[in-house]
């Protein structure tokens, strides 16, 4: 297993922007009926019990921005920044200059065209490219749910980026999906429809890529039921969105999904999985 694991996530650039294109360029429908308005596609945040999931996601984009103090001075990059929720709220609600980075062209598209109707603009910037290509400096980085993606024989070159991009005071605040026991390989059904090139990793197999880099850590925080309330909120928008669903993808389609979503749950109230 240790052998050929590193095998099934050689994400390099080329790999990487179609490993992505299939899961997050599916249609952009399909995204608006299962995720909240906010359209956060990552663990959200439940203060109280009878938050809603949107309440949960504002939360939790709170929770990421308190982490890394930020402020209006702040000259931020959002590496791996989705439909833009979380670029636009810290723009909009902290004055922070943003950029992010997609390897996905709908989500970048997506970005773009919300920019245009955002108070915050100005300081706004999204770019459809690898994070290995960026080259400016930043005092602040965050990454939300992108780090499964980058592929185990890259994570040295993914912390080390980072430190190169963080001025002498930076900080970064990295959100990943985990697994609390040892490394094991990406079950065949979501490697093969859901997520090509997906891994999700052990601490062990994150620090010492962290180590080497110069980077300090300073803080390690564990969720794990908070993902599975916000899974069971995607299951139940999936299943009572099923007619326009079908109307977009076939029976096979909704299928695999409710199982990826319903076996994903299980995986954080049973599994070993939580978000570090």
């Amino acid at each position: 297993f240790l052998l050929i694991n590193p095998f099934f996530q050689l994400n390099f650039s080329k790999k990487s922007k179609n490993n992505v294109a299939s899961h997050y360029d599916l249609s952009d429908k399909l995204y608006d009926l299962f995720l909240d308005e906010t359209r956060q596609y990552s663990c959200a945040y439940f203060e109280k019990d009878d938050n809603s999931l949107k309440q949960a996601q504002l939360n939790k984009m709170d929770r990421l921005s308190d982490k890394i103090s930020l402020n209006n001075k702040d000259n931020v990059l959002d590496i791996g920044c989705g439909w833009g929720s979380l670029s636009r709220y810290m723009a909009e609600n902290y004055g922070c200059s943003i950029k992010g980075i997609s390897l996905s062209e709908e989500q970048i598209k997506f970005c773009q065209d919300k920019k245009q109707n955002s108070k915050s603009k100005d300081r706004l910037e999204y770019s459809l490219q690898d994070y290995r290509h960026e080259n400016n400096t930043y005092n602040k980085i965050v990454s939300v749910g992108m780090f499964e993606h980058v592929g185990k024989p890259f994570y040295n070159t993914y912390f080390k980026k980072i430190y190169d991009l963080l001025d002498q005071d930076g900080i970064a605040v990295i959100h990943t999906i985990g697994n609390i026991r040892t490394p094991k390989i990406t079950a065949a059904f979501i490697r093969k429809y859901i997520f090509p090139g997906g891994y999700i990793p052990t601490l062990s197999e994150i620090m010492p890529a962290i180590e080497k880099s110069g980077l300090i850590i300073s803080d390690v925080e564990v969720l794990r039921l908070h993902y599975a309330k916000t899974l069971a909120h995607w299951y139940k928008n999936f299943k009572e969105a099923k007619k326009e669903v079908l109307e977009i993808y076939d029976d096979r389609f909704i299928r695999m999904w409710e199982a990826y979503l319903n076996l994903s749950e299980l995986s954080f109230t049973k599994g070993d999985n939580v978000v570090f």
